[in-house]
């Protein structure tokens, strides 16, 4: 496809972005990973660090096993240990999986081909790290280095649109954090350290630890990591 797949791409990032109903954005995405040879796709988020691999599946589409039955996501996320591989790497990689429903292999390669399913796995970054992941599959693929990068700026604009489209999760207490922790918190998910926050503020250190306290105990947070993606999924953080 040479240059025509990041031209499309553009022309579809532009037609995602502009998406008003998920039926809409998974009708656009599917138009263009068609050709590529892609009929499978999986948008889901990822949880804070050490809550394992996936938090919610926004979009999950396609006989990911082959056995002609609907897939769930509870179902996918219990065989499709690729999902995984995301926590390892910051770049997009290409695998593919052999065998049958109780010998199944999946492998990261360079490029898939022969007999199997195989795909193109797509982590998204914010702020706070890994946000989460698209993964386009299908039987024969287009692995080329254009279809790599068209697909990889297509399932991360698609993977936004379905986080906007399919709503935030409410953090628990959010709306009840004051002006001052709401301030400590946004410069704390910009990436400042709590003694940069503090000279910034005109604090003292230990002022902004008990300030980050109080918020992890209002969201129920286990960790500031964790408190800063609630905030962020709840819509009250920019990524």
């Amino acid at each position: 496809m040479g240059g025509a797949a990041l031209t499309g791409a553009a022309a579809t990032v532009a037609a995602i972005e502009a998406c008003t109903d998920e039926d809409l954005l998974h009708d656009t995405v599917r138009a263009f990973a068609a050709p590529f040879g892609f009929d499978r796709f999986v948008v889901y988020t990822a949880p804070p660090p050490g809550d394992g691999a996936v938090d919610r599946i926004l979009w999950i589409e396609g006989d990911w096993f082959e056995s002609g039955r609907e897939v769930t996501p509870e179902t996918y996320l219990a065989r499709c240990p690729v999902n995984r591989h995301v926590l390892e790497t910051d770049q997009p990689f290409f695998w593919t999986k052999i065998g049958g429903a109780e010998h199944e292999t999946y492998r990261v390669v360079a490029h898939p081909h022969g007999r199997g399913l195989h795909g193109l796995q797509v982590p998204v970054f914010g702020h706070a790290g890994l946000t989460g992941a698209v993964s386009f599959g299908g039987r024969s693929i287009d692995s080329s280095v254009d279809a790599r990068l068209a697909l990889t700026l297509v399932g991360t604009v698609a993977f936004r649109a379905a986080e906007r489209l399919v709503g935030p999760i409410t953090a628990k207490g959010a709306p009840r954090l004051s002006r001052r922790e709401r301030e400590v918190i946004r410069w704390i998910a910009s990436g400042r350290r709590q003694a940069d926050v503090a000279l910034l503020l005109g604090l003292s250190e230990r002022t902004i630890e008990n300030h980050l306290r109080r918020i992890r105990n209002r969201l129920g947070a286990a960790s500031t990591a964790q408190a800063v993606h609630l905030m962020m999924r709840a819509g009250e953080l920019d990524r």
